[in-house]
């Protein structure tokens, strides 16, 4: 088993003080957006031998890409020295010799970009099209950075607001009906892009009523901007939100944000959700989403696919992002867990790469049973553990985080003898067993 430290994302839209308090650590002083756990080669984690351990436990630490110096190796180039090994032959069989998944501490404390994820032919296809045109990996219109698909999932740590896949078409008209009625109270006269919306949307067939409303908007320009900065301008000045309260309050945020952007309105069209802690959605190919606000446990396919729709001054190239969307109205996809018989929960969303289990354990507690199907991942943002396989133990301070091998398992999890107070960790692992 190896302690890990991770690298941290300084995104804008990131906290100044969400991940750091809960990891327990300094915070740096400037915006802390994601802490990536894993082996994804843009920022792998750095697996530390017993001779290269910190003298205190902790995680977040800066990633530098160095070789085996007697005790630290970043983590893809450990796994590559013996897949099998550390991954297991049924992952190396699944998914090639490389670790399926990335754990995540996401904190947003401003809107993250409109996006979707694609499909696993479609991020192969989009792959091999833009190598073979020569497009480097780096280059900003670049959309497939490898060929791999992105499905995800996010448990949240505090209230977290989100925009997740389409509602149906007449539950966006009737926003858009009320936003009329709203200039007409007062009024004022009426962007033209809100009637066409409202023909759009009162489509029969759900798919062309959103697609084509989802088309209009994406396409931007003045008429979009315009009508924006209207819709805004009479929602500040008093007008009706009831009973969309939210959603019309979003629009206001993302404009101050976004000024003009299409993804202020687009976001009338899409699901508009608060998790409370404790509560997870999974996001599959397809699904328009963006985190608005909150910090939270991030699971994903090891994968960095986006194609963006908005709510971004990035890339965003609207014919490849029209063949992604799945233009259909869909339930929140939310992911209630499993119980075990120990009382520990297991989310298990509907893909092969990634799991996660929730491990609560007080004072004295017996020990839990690592849920591992391959290598696992693990992070204490609460108290201590023990970590305890068949070839040795690790103990795990707060806010620290470890690579556990295939070749481990299995591996049980205690409370620290005399600790007093209740450790929670979270660990991730492959679906590929029940």
């Amino acid at each position: 088993m190896y302690e890990l430290e991770n690298v941290l994302r300084p995104y804008a839209w990131g906290s100044t003080t969400a991940i750091a308090g809960l990891l327990g650590r300094p915070a740096s002083g400037g915006p802390e957006a994601e802490l990536w756990i894993g082996a994804h080669p843009d920022s792998p984690s750095v697996a530390l031998s017993p001779a290269g351990k910190r003298a205190a436990s902790g995680s977040g630490g800066a990633h530098a890409a160095v070789p085996d110096d007697g005790g630290r190796l970043a983590l893809d180039e450990l796994i590559d020295r013996d897949p099998e090994h550390y991954l297991g032959a049924e992952s190396v069989a699944a998914f090639g010799p490389r670790l399926p998944f990335l754990l995540k501490v996401l904190a947003a404390e401003s809107p993250l970009s409109l996006q979707v994820h694609p499909t696993p032919d479609q991020a192969r296809a989009g792959f091999a099209r833009e190598e073979a045109a020569g497009v480097d990996r780096s280059a900003t219109e670049r959309n497939y950075k490898d060929a791999f698909h992105k499905p995800e999932m996010i448990f949240a740590l505090t209230p977290f607001e989100a925009l997740c896949g389409f509602r149906p078409a007449a539950e966006s008209r009737a926003v858009f009906q009320l936003l009329a009625a709203d200039f007409a109270l007062a009024g004022l006269e009426l962007p033209p892009l809100v009637p066409q919306l409202l023909e759009d949307l009162a489509q029969p067939d759900g798919h062309n009523a959103l697609r084509t409303a989802f088309e209009r908007l994406i396409a931007g320009g003045t008429d979009v901007s315009e009508a924006t900065a209207a819709i805004v301008a009479a929602l500040v000045s008093g007008a009706p939100t009831a009973p969309y309260q939210a959603e019309l309050s979003t629009v206001v945020t993302l404009h101050h944000a976004y000024p003009g952007d299409p993804g202020v309105l687009i976001s009338l069209l899409l699901n508009r959700i608060s998790l409370a802690p404790g509560e997870a959605v999974y996001l599959p190919a397809g699904n328009v989403h963006a985190y608005l606000h909150g910090l939270g446990i991030e699971v994903m396919a090891s994968s960095d696919n986006v194609l963006r729709g908005g709510l971004t001054p990035k890339f965003v190239d609207v014919p490849e992002l029209l063949k992604t969307v799945e233009f259909e109205a869909v339930a929140v996809p939310m992911l209630s867990p499993e119980t075990t018989m120990l009382g520990q929960e297991l989310f298990r969303p509907p893909f092969r790469e990634f799991q996660l289990q929730r491990i609560v354990l007080a004072p004295g507690a017996e020990p839990v049973p690592l849920a591992q199907s391959g290598a696992a991942a693990i992070l204490v943002v609460s108290g201590s553990v023990l970590l305890d396989s068949p070839k040795g133990d690790l103990q795990l301070g707060h806010g620290a985080s470890a690579f556990l091998p295939a070749a481990e398992a299995p591996v049980n999890v205690h409370a620290v003898s005399g600790a007093t107070g209740t450790a929670l960790a979270f660990a991730v692992t492959t679906a590929l067993k029940d």
